[in-house]
């Protein structure tokens, strides 16, 4: 959506003081560890831009609270599964070689939105070091969630998505849907039968970068949006507007818990075709 479409159908400019009543009007409250996947654009046309989204989070937060965000790198990763765009074969090797090592402090998102991409970089941000999976926190617990993240699993209880869980961690979706809730690859490492397979990765070890083979759970998103809607009738789903963007927020460990009790039951009578 280009900035002239968000401006026509914005009624008055978002504000970092009227978001931050949004969100507490929701139920974001002081001290909260708060996991946000966001769209800009579905806010309406915004003051300020990232950053007041950014600022009106931190401060409904408050300095006891914690902000946490996505900061994937999916091209940090095999060529040869990439499909938008793909690549021809005979550049595989060359990228095998030649792909820079993922760096917290420079490797941009990609496919997170200008929220989360500003947020990597935002004055004390933490960031974790998984080359495809990281997190950016901001916060009193941001140094605990974004410490330690494997390799493998990069979705499991010692990931950042682990330790949020433990924490009794909030999950807003602030103008996306279900479909990009990152908290549910947690559920699928629950799974007995989750099948895996072989990733890679361009990193740095012992000061040198190196392409890093490596087995990893074979996460699939496809049936997120179905399973959050289904959530809705077990979990608890404060819904409300922030801005002018439909959002939800729900305790991530009920949600975790339900997909994961869902997911063993559908995905099984999906693989029996039942």
């Amino acid at each position: 959506m280009s900035e002239k479409d968000v401006v026509e159908r914005t009624v008055e400019p978002v504000t970092t003081g009227r978001m931050a009543r949004d969100l507490r009007r929701l139920g974001v409250e002081a001290g909260d560890v708060l996991l946000v996947h966001s769209s800009l654009s579905s806010i309406g046309w915004v003051c300020g831009g990232p950053q007041a989204v950014i600022e009106a989070l931190l401060g409904a937060l408050g300095e006891e609270g914690t902000l946490v965000m996505p900061a994937q790198t999916g091209d940090w990763s095999d060529p040869a599964e990439w499909q938008n765009p793909p690549v021809p074969a005979e550049w595989r090797e060359i990228i095998y070689r030649e792909w820079p090592a993922f760096d917290p402090d420079v490797t941009p998102t990609r496919g997170m939105g200008r929220i989360a991409e500003l947020f990597r970089t935002y004055p004390g941000t933490r960031r974790s070091g998984h080359p495809q999976a990281s997190f950016c926190a901001n916060g009193r617990q941001a140094d605990a969630i974004v410490s330690g993240h494997p390799l493998t699993p990069q979705f499991g209880a010692d990931s950042p998505l682990g330790k949020m869980y433990g924490m009794g961690a909030k999950v807003l979706l602030l103008g996306v849907g279900y479909h990009v809730c990152t908290g549910f690859h947690l559920a699928e490492t629950r799974l007995p039968s989750m099948p895996v397979k072989k990733m890679g990765a361009a990193i740095r070890e012992n000061g040198k970068r190196v392409w890093r083979w490596f087995e990893d759970f074979a996460y699939d998103s496809d049936d997120f949006g179905r399973i959050g809607r289904e959530m809705e009738d077990r979990v608890l789903v404060q819904k409300g507007l922030v801005g002018q963007a439909t959002c939800r927020l729900f305790d991530m460990k009920e949600a975790v818990d339900f997909a994961a009790e869902w997911m063993a039951v559908n995905r099984r009578k999906k693989r029996n075709g039942t």
